[in-house]
C-alpha cells in the first residue's frame, strides 16, 4: 500500500511541476497579436543600410504588441541618423540622432507607449555593459509602410541598437548585427509595468 501511495504523490509532483513549468514560460513569453502581408516597396523607398531588410511582396509577417517579460533579448543595429535605416525622426522626441551617441529602439512591448522615452537602459552582452538612452519604438506591431520605411515589424524582442552601443560592448565590426543580450533599466530610473 505504500508503494502505491508513493507512486501517486510522485505522479501528483511531476504533474504541478509541469504546471509551475509551463506558467513560467509564458510568463516570459507573449503571444503574437496578428500578421501583415508585405508589400513591394517603391522604387528606392526601402534603405538598406546596416544590412535591414525590405519587406517581400506576399510574404506573411507575425505582429506583437508584448514582449517577453524577462528582458533577454537580440540586439540589432540601427541606424538614426537622417536618411538611415531607421525611417524617420525618433518618436520620442521628433529628432535624428548621431550614431556616435548610444541610442536605442525598443519592441512595441518594452518601448510601452513612450513610457521609457528618453530614460536609459543598461544593457549586458559580449561580457561588458553599457547604458544608452531609448530615443525610438521598434514597431513590433505594424511596418511594410511608408512609416517604417518598407521594413518589417521587429520581432517582440529587440533592442535596435546604435554603431555606438555595438562599439561599447566591444564586439568587432564584423560581428555587427545580432546579439544576445539582457538589458534593465538604468539604476537612476525604477520602472513599474
Amino acid at each position: 500500500m505504500n508503494s502505491f501511495l508513493s507512486f501517486n504523490v510522485i505522479l501528483v509532483l511531476i504533474f504541478l511541476t509541469a504546471i509551475l513549468i509551463s506558467r513560467g514560460v509564458d510568463a516570459q513569453t507573449c503571444k503574437p497579436s496578428g500578421t501583415l502581408i508585405g508589400v513591394e516597396p517603391p522604387p528606392g523607398e526601402c534603405n538598406t543600410d546596416f544590412d535591414a531588410d525590405c519587406c517581400k511582396p506576399g510574404e506573411s509577417y507575425t505582429t506583437y504588441k508584448c514582449s517577453p517579460t524577462d528582458r533577454r533579448a537580440v540586439l540589432t543595429l540601427n541606424d538614426f541618423e537622417e536618411g538611415g535605416d531607421g525611417g524617420g525622426a525618433s518618436a520620442c522626441d521628433g529628432k535624428y540622432h548621431r550614431n556616435k551617441e548610444p541610442v536605442v529602439a525598443l519592441s512595441t512591448g518594452w518601448f510601452n507607449n513612450g513610457k521609457r522615452c528618453l530614460r536609459e537602459i543598461t544593457i549586458t552582452g559580449n561580457g561588458r555593459s553599457v547604458v544608452a538612452k531609448v530615443v525610438d519604438e521598434c514597431d513590433s506591431a505594424m511596418g511594410c509602410d511608408e512609416e517604417h520605411g518598407y521594413q518589417p515589424p521587429c520581432r517582440n524582442n529587440i533592442v535596435d541598437a546604435s554603431p555606438a552601443v555595438w562599439k561599447a560592448l566591444g564586439v568587432p565590426r564584423k560581428k555587427w548585427g545580432e546579439l544576445d543580450i539582457t538589458w534593465s533599466d538604468a539604476q537612476s530610473y525604477t520602472y513599474t509595468e
